[in-house]
């Protein structure tokens, strides 16, 4: 298996967190917070998925999909088209609000699509390609996508276990 390969692996991991997450939770688990400085399951899974979207698409020399697919428009979030959750505010958290989680899971499987399709365009040493020279040492595609993928899975492991408490409750 290539690098790619490994990759793709990784990101449906990610999926499969991210779905489990979500899962039969109503409009009030989706949105309730442990405390009023937690985020919220909706919160952890719209900023993971922006997360994937700006990054995938920044290196793909795409658009992303938040603003080509409609997803800004059906979540209709008060915050700027380009807001990501980079910075957010308990007050900001709290304004993450949808009425299913398959508006949550819709957009992560939009994202999670071109992410693949992305990746199986890869060959050779794509990975090895500078993306981020701001960074020393500078940022390769490969370092640049497992950072997503590690971060992805944090906050999905956040939002199940956001999840597990609540459900326990």
């Amino acid at each position: 298996m290539n690098g790619a390969g490994l990759l793709v692996d990784a990101f449906g991991r990610v999926r499969e967190v991210v779905h489990e997450a979500v899962a039969g939770l109503g409009p009030e688990e989706l949105v309730a917070r442990l405390d009023p400085q937690a985020n919220s399951v909706a919160w952890l899974i719209w900023h993971l998925t922006r997360i994937q979207d700006d990054h995938v698409a920044d290196v793909a020399g795409t658009e992303q999909l938040w603003t080509a697919g409609g997803w800004h428009e059906r979540f209709g979030l008060p915050f700027p088209v380009g807001a990501t959750g980079y910075g957010h505010t308990a007050r900001d958290v709290a304004a993450v609000r949808v009425e299913s989680g398959r508006l949550l899971t819709g957009y992560y499987d939009a994202v999670h699509e071109h992410t693949l399709a992305y990746l199986r365009g890869l060959g050779g040493p794509a990975l090895d390609r500078i993306v981020d020279e701001s960074w020393t040492p500078p940022v390769s595609l490969g370092v640049r996508l497992v950072s997503v993928v590690s971060d992805s899975l944090q906050h999905a492991g956040q939002a199940a276990f956001v999840r597990g408490v609540l459900r326990r409750r």
